[in-house]
């Protein structure tokens, strides 16, 4: 499905920023679009002063080796919607769930609200902050040290506690995701902690829309042991999908939807 326009600029831009450089031909292959109608894409970003034009491409102008928290809450919002709705519906009543941090994650927490009979373990502040006080809920914090641009905790302290429970379902969120390595992150505690995570728990799953895989934006990596499901969009890169089906991972191709609540 081709994407609008307006969406088209935005998701080259976000591009931009997590990879550092993307090429006319990557995103013409990505978004099923002419390379003349890419080039008129990076002409208006970089009149808008966005992006750089480079050789072949373009680089972000204003680039942010890794967004907030607050940031991200607001980007891709139909997507993250669509795979919180998708995560909810496979948490059972009397199952043990782990959350990761991060905006989608988040998103799925808010959506459990009105659950019964589940017990939710986390280490993200926003979490906490969804689930406190519901009734039939349960709620347990990891501690550590907090982690300020994810509004998380990890660190020795936090494996820790993880030592002395197991869970049904974890759901992990991601900076970027490839068949190759795994999950991508900015920090290498922050992948070491999504390994114990899922290592603790029965079934995996990694929330991550489309925009997010095949990049490589840092250079600390989560390897999961399989079985463990991507959870992303159709957007996703054709190839990048395959591969992950090839070596054993489980993906799930949600649609999202006008945003709703």
């Amino acid at each position: 499905m081709t994407l609008p326009a307006k969406a088209r600029r935005e998701q080259i831009y976000d591009l931009a920023k997590t990879s550092g450089l993307a090429s006319v031909e990557e995103l013409s292959a990505r978004f099923q679009v002419t390379a003349s109608t890419i080039r008129r894409d990076l002409a208006l970003l970089n009149e808008q002063g966005r992006l750089a034009r480079t050789y072949g491409g373009a680089m972000p102008l204003d680039p942010h080796p890794e967004a907030s928290l607050r940031q991200r809450v607001g980007e891709a919002y139909e997507e993250k919607q669509a795979l919180a709705r998708w995560a909810a519906a496979r948490v059972r009543p009397g199952e043990h769930v782990l959350l990761d941090g991060g905006s989608t994650v988040g998103a799925l927490a808010h959506r459990l609200r009105g659950h019964q009979d589940l017990d939710v373990t986390t280490i993200g502040i926003n979490t906490l902050q969804e689930l406190n006080g519901c009734p039939g809920i349960r709620l347990f914090c990891l501690g550590g040290q907090l982690r300020e641009t994810s509004q998380s905790f990890y660190g020795p302290l936090t494996e820790l506690g993880l030592d002395r429970m197991t869970f049904d379902r974890v759901f992990l969120g991601a900076d970027a995701v490839t068949a190759e390595h795994g999950i991508c992150e900015a920090d290498h505690l922050q992948t070491r902690l999504k390994e114990i995570m899922a290592g603790r728990s029965t079934h995996v799953y990694v929330l991550a829309h489309g925009a997010k895989i095949g990049l490589r934006p840092f250079h600390a990596w989560a390897s999961l042991p399989l079985p463990w499901t991507l959870v992303t969009t159709p957007d996703a890169p054709a190839d990048q999908v395959a591969e992950m089906r090839e070596r054993g991972v489980v993906v799930e191709l949600v649609e999202p939807h006008p945003a709703r609540n």
